[in-house]
């Protein structure tokens, strides 16, 4: 049975590397305008894209989403050899995405975590990570707004987690509390965002920055 500094020792590995702010690295090695001074002032892929540098978008949204994916992955693939349970998958899901939202490397001031817990989620399971993204991209598609779709896409995730067809990784509480909790966050993280689409104020996919 692990023990549980080995567990912490993992999510806090997990969270050092979501604290990874690849927004903010990927701009600075390409040139550009930190992205926490301009548009939204949210270091994401979606206000890398204000900067009208779609290469540097993608690989923002790339790099964001695999940090999150790669630390679920390696306790899946690793995990039964070290006596880890799907507590641990938790776990580091959480470290990971939370690092994302408050990166040590960056005082605290992080993203939404929009590509991050997308990571996560295909991370524990693929056909979920996928559920998750083909709602966000269809309702981007349709409405223009990323805020919009990501709250949607977020408030879903647990439901369809609980939608599954009855394998163990859709019967496991501990996961089940983890997506809960990460949608929650990004709920909480777009308070703004909710503001301004009530009043009509916020930005479009593909705006530039301001």
């Amino acid at each position: 049975m692990t023990d549980v500094t080995t567990i912490l020792g993992l999510t806090l590995g997990a969270y050092l590397i979501g604290s990874l702010s690849f927004a903010v690295i990927v701009s600075r090695v390409m040139g550009l305008d930190d992205p926490r001074h301009y548009g939204s002032g949210n270091p994401g892929a979606t206000n890398v894209l204000r900067s009208g540098n779609r290469q540097a978008a993608a690989l923002t949204l790339l790099l964001d989403a695999v940090k999150g994916w790669l630390p679920v992955m390696l306790i899946q693939w690793l995990g039964q050899g070290w006596g880890l349970d799907e507590r641990a998958v938790a776990l580091v899901a959480i470290g990971a995405f939370i690092g994302h939202l408050w990166p040590v490397f960056f005082r605290f001031q992080g993203g939404k975590g929009v590509a991050t817990a997308a990571g996560v989620l295909f991370g524990i399971e693929p056909l979920l990570g996928l559920a998750v993204m083909l709602t966000w991209l269809l309702v981007a598609a349709v409405s223009r707004y990323s805020s919009l779709a990501a709250l949607i896409a977020a408030v879903l995730a647990p439901t369809y987690y609980l939608w599954g067809d009855g394998r163990v990784w859709f019967a496991n509480g501990a996961v089940l509390l983890a997506i809960t909790g990460m949608s929650a966050l990004l709920v909480a993280r777009h308070h703004a965002n909710i503001v301004r689409l009530l009043n009509g104020s916020e930005g479009k996919i593909g705006g530039k920055k301001t």
